[in-house]
């Protein structure tokens, strides 16, 4: 006998990584240099030189047994202090070694925290456009995922919606800023008003709502756009935060959980999620990428090339008529398909290899996924591509109107 949900959720296509290998075959037919392919999150500026030194240092100066052996399980002590003196001095966080808890990636921390919230009948908030994995994270945890449309066309948050959907079971609110997929950040204002709702909502059920910060993207902003320190605005935060953007290193699998003192039982929160990670066998992270971050917590990435692709792309699909979100963060551009409908327009895009990932499992069918982490010259030779495409759909509508 096997859990056949499990096998449900094994045999269905993950649609980013499938158009992904699509790419990689019809490169090998047309040639790579005719493939547009903005498909996959796959950080494209190097790795910091300091990151690279430290670990050839670790090799070269450790005993191997010592390097390699296990850490604890709740993390590396030294390199926790090395976080939370990096959090405090950022954001005044007032963070411990013993707040944080060492994952092996965002993933791993943001499951272990849905397992720590797993009470009989829980229910879980997302704001739509979110990252697609949500839905099957919050479901493995037995926990029922409640959706709040998307905020179109600023991507904030329509709090009407929210407090229509708000229940007793609400466990937590889910927020993902910088956003995956539309490269938009919530405001100070956005953040200070869901936090005033859901202290209310709070006193109101008698039990906390937590906000589960997910922030792989938090240094990935762009001009005088602020990403706030949640936990500084709604007590009741709990961090997940991962080094693969940040630090270009998405394969070496590092992050961390992050529960403030200020949260409502903060200690027995800790160890239900360090009790969801022993549960799931996510303990130890990769040793010496915990060592690393001892000596390069406070590494912070030369977004230079990134924030040239995003004005590049974005002011020529502008030009061109595609409506676009403002994109302040991450690496990605969120754009209205031209004729209302991601799937189609993303097909269309296809037969010109032109690689595009629909929105309908970010929660939000319109509009389409542009992963600008990518060569500028592949974006400047695809803007052709993108223009032929809106001029198309213009041409489609002119003629359907002169029918009707």
């Amino acid at each position: 006998m096997i859990n056949w949900n499990m096998h449900k959720l094994g045999a269905q296509p993950n649609n980013i990584r499938q158009l992904f290998e699509y790419g990689r075959s019809r490169a090998a037919v047309v040639g790579p240099e005719n493939i547009f392919d903005y498909s996959l999150g796959n950080p494209s500026i190097p790795t910091p030189q300091s990151v690279n030194r430290a670990a050839m240092e670790l090799l070269s100066a450790m005993d191997s047994k010592a390097l390699h052996g296990y850490t604890s399980s709740i993390g590396d002590y030294e390199a926790r202090n090395a976080i939370a003196r990096d959090l405090n001095e950022r954001f005044g966080a007032g963070a411990r070694a013993e707040n944080l808890f060492l994952a092996c990636g965002a993933a791993p921390g943001l499951v272990a925290i849905l397992r720590a919230l797993s009470v009989p009948d829980a229910e879980i908030m997302v704001i739509a456009p979110y990252f697609m994995e949500y839905r099957y994270f919050s479901e493995a945890c037995g926990e029922k995922l409640v959706v709040v449309e998307a905020d179109i066309p600023d991507f904030q948050i329509r709090f009407s919606e929210v407090e229509e959907k708000l229940t007793p079971h609400t466990q937590a609110v889910v927020l993902n800023s910088p956003n995956n997929p539309a490269g938009t950040v919530y405001t100070r204002k956005t953040l200070e008003e869901l936090a005033a709702l859901l202290t209310r909502k709070s006193e109101e059920f008698g039990h906390p709502i937590y906000i589960l910060a997910d922030e792989p993207y938090r240094e990935l902003v762009y001009g005088d756009a602020e990403v706030p320190f949640i936990p500084n605005i709604y007590p009741d935060t709990i961090v997940c935060y991962s080094y693969s953007k940040c630090l270009s290193m998405p394969g070496e699998r590092l992050g961390y959980v992050y529960v403030p003192d200020s949260a409502t039982d903060s200690r027995d929160l800790y160890l239900a999620i360090a009790g969801a990670a022993r549960a799931s066998g996510h303990i130890c992270a990769p040793s010496i990428w915990q060592k690393m971050i001892v000596s390069c917590a406070h590494e912070r990435p030369d977004l230079a090339s990134y924030d040239r692709n995003r004005r590049t792309l974005y002011d020529g699909l502008m030009e061109m008529g595609y409506t676009v979100a403002k994109p302040d963060g991450a690496f990605y551009l969120f754009v209205e398909a031209p004729d209302g409908d991601s799937e189609s327009f993303s097909e269309k895009a296809k037969q010109k290899d032109l690689l595009l990932v629909p929105g309908t499992g970010f929660g939000c069918r319109p509009y389409f996924r542009v992963c600008y982490a990518v060569d500028h010259d592949m974006i400047v030779r695809s803007l052709p591509v993108f223009r032929a495409l809106i001029d198309e759909c213009k041409a489609e509508q002119k003629e359907q109107r002169m029918k009707s």
